[in-house]
């Protein structure tokens, strides 16, 4: 729950906002200026100052990437949507909880997450080749009060942003809403097929304001069908067209695999995801999860090294595009490397199992039994916390994927158990089938990584602490 201050903050803030948005589509450049200094002002120093400079650079120039992107949101959102959202995400998640998280971090001596999953429902509509949710069934769910526990302990910790995976989380829609409803200073988004959108949620979704959807989709109508299913490119193309009508904010959620990168990364597709309306592209790599998993749909090197210079062009602010793209595997060098168990997420699952990472499917606690902060410092989450990032090369980030000895490792020491909801699975056997991959992508990443230049997260691992420091030394005397 907000605290006065924050009430009074958000008021304010709200005020504020109302008094620019009037003008914004008169004297964009003017006003967005001002919106981007009130921004500025409301972070409190949580960002760098040179981020807000490049966006009043962008602003300025008619010819930059952004100005078109910040232009296409004036244009197609509605108004009440964006300043929610900007509430929610910039005031909540951003000032508060950054704040808030970076406390605790400190405090309490274990990961702390900006971001958390979870799943209302392991029931879906689709079976996608190569994924476990549709084998889950339809009795595992999550409800109203776990949901509501979930974000009420979340925010305690300083988690202001959630993000709803499943199954198909929207089969769960109004308990979702009413989450949205109740918590006005957190962002919300579903993972989601689309079919389960029609004016009626469009309606509730305006009304809350601070839930966006990433629809899933995977280039053209081929390529998307083939791993998706008959019709549901059709489908999803149908729900962007009537989302965009209602001004609604929403992005696409991609699964890349050794077969669709070519269609996934094109100029029509994301053109086209431009044109109806996309602001956001959630990128993801094909992971081998689940006894029905298909090892030859791994990204392979060629499609990594493809990817990792696509994301690149396509977000320069001359030659890209005006939609915000990112992937979660070849975009860790700007995070640090591995996000997972709590370093910046983790994920519950439908059973209430807080696992490390939505691809982990492995833990030593459940919100039935325990909270999230218990879990956050019970073994399982504890080794992420010691052992990240999982290499220093941030190209090869994932502890399974990429360095699949690291979770081989972490399972046998921690006794932490498998939490598929058909048939368990052993590290090993998981494992296994990322061996492959993961040696021929070491060589190729190493040269990527020593003949490009990274940023600097400036991220403090528990190495780096002195905690860290003293337990390094003691090793070594030992």
């Amino acid at each position: 729950m907000m605290t006065a201050k924050e009430k009074i903050q958000r008021a304010s803030a709200s005020v504020a906002f109302d008094g620019i948005f009037k003008y914004v589509k008169k004297n964009p450049a003017e006003n967005l200026i001002k919106l981007i200094n009130l921004s500025e002002k409301l972070m409190g120093g949580a960002f760098p100052a040179k981020n807000f400079e490049s966006f009043r650079k962008a602003v300025l120039d008619e010819n930059n990437v952004w100005n078109r992107f910040a232009m296409n949101i004036i244009n197609e959102i509605d108004p009440d949507i964006i300043k929610k959202m900007i509430l929610a995400l910039g005031l909540g998640a951003g000032v508060n909880g950054t704040k808030a998280v970076r406390e605790n971090r400190e405090k309490y001596k274990c990961n702390i997450p900006f971001i958390l999953l979870f799943d209302p429902t392991s029931a879906c509509n689709l079976h996608c080749k190569g994924c476990w949710s549709a084998e889950y069934g339809h009795k595992s769910n999550l409800s109203l009060d776990e949901m509501r526990s979930i974000v009420n302990q979340g925010t305690e910790l300083g988690t202001h942003f959630y993000m709803l995976t499943g199954g198909e989380p929207l089969i769960k829609k109004d308990e979702i809403l009413t989450i949205c409803r109740e918590n006005p200073d957190c962002a919300f988004l579903a993972y989601t097929n689309a079919t389960l959108i029609d004016q009626a949620f469009c309606d509730k979704m305006k009304e809350v304001g601070n839930l966006t959807l990433a629809l899933s989709i995977e280039g053209d109508e081929a390529s998307n069908d083939f791993r998706r299913g008959d019709g549901s490119y059709s489908k999803t193309i149908e729900a962007m067209d009537l989302l965009k009508k209602n001004g609604m904010l929403f992005g696409i959620s991609v699964c890349y695999t050794s077969k669709n990168v070519p269609s996934v990364t094109s100029d029509e597709f994301m053109d086209l995801m431009v044109e109806k309306g996309a602001k956001f592209a959630l990128y993801f790599a094909y992971m081998p999860v689940g006894h029905d998993a298909v090892p030859e749909l791994i990204p392979q090197p060629d499609d990594r090294v493809h990817m990792y210079k696509w994301l690149r062009q396509v977000r320069n602010s001359k030659t890209g595009k005006p939609i915000f793209v990112m992937d979660f595997q070849n975009d860790a060098e700007y995070v640090g490397g591995c996000i997972a168990g709590g370093r910046n997420y983790f994920h519950i699952n439908s059973e209430g199992d807080m696992e490390p990472c939505v691809f982990i499917h492995y833990s030593d606690s459940n919100i039935r039994t325990h909270t999230l902060l218990e879990a956050l410092k019970r073994p399982l989450f504890q080794a992420y916390y010691h052992n990240q990032p999982f290499n220093d090369n941030h190209l090869r980030p994932c502890p399974m994927l990429e360095n699949p000895d690291c979770l081989r490792k972490i399972i046998a020491e921690t006794g932490a158990e498998s939490t598929d909801l058909i048939e368990p699975e052993s590290a090993e056997t998981l494992c296994s089938r990322c061996d492959k991959f993961a040696a021929a992508w070491k060589p190729v990443a190493e040269d990527l990584w020593s003949s490009t230049k990274h940023p600097n997260p400036k991220t403090q691992f528990y190495r780096d602490t002195p905690e860290g420091k003293a337990a390094l030394e003691k090793s070594k005397k030992e």
